[in-house]
């Protein structure tokens, strides 16, 4: 432990996420309470830390259940997990493109003077090339 023990009011405030979500986290085996602070739970500082990869990968498109087999891995399963990296970089890849299309229709529409918009040349265009995400495979 590298300090003292912080309670889940606490950890909640420091990262931004309600104390539903780090009970539901609890839940899921993906953190673990180092006991309590009267009827609170507490938990080590290095906590704050393995949420914030918890988020990372959340925001990244990652699920719960891929993510607690990431915690839970071990050396054996680098090559299986880089992969999978790999391959949810090349995800955020195609969002970010499609959404820096979606961002180009909207700032043309903000200028654009045609009426109404939706005739516009350009933002059909603009629009036409902005496609539904590929489901994961």
């Amino acid at each position: 432990m590298d300090g003292p023990l912080l309670d889940i009011a606490e950890v909640a405030g420091r990262t931004g996420l309600a104390p539903s979500a780090l009970r539901y986290y609890e839940r899921e085996g993906l953190i673990e309470p180092a006991g309590r602070n009267g009827l609170r739970r507490a938990y080590d500082p290095e906590t704050l830390e393995r949420l914030g990869l918890i988020t990372c990968a959340r925001s990244a498109g990652f699920g719960i259940a891929e993510i607690r087999r990431l915690l839970e891995s071990g050396p054996e399963d680098g090559p299986r997990l880089r992969e999978r990296m790999a391959r949810k970089a090349r995800e955020l890849d195609e969002t970010i493109d499609r959404l820096a299309r979606m961002r180009q229709s909207m700032l043309h529409a903000v200028t654009c003077t045609h009426e109404p918009l939706v005739d516009c040349p350009e933002f059909r265009r603009a629009v036409r090339g902005v496609h539904a995400p590929e489901p994961a495979g």
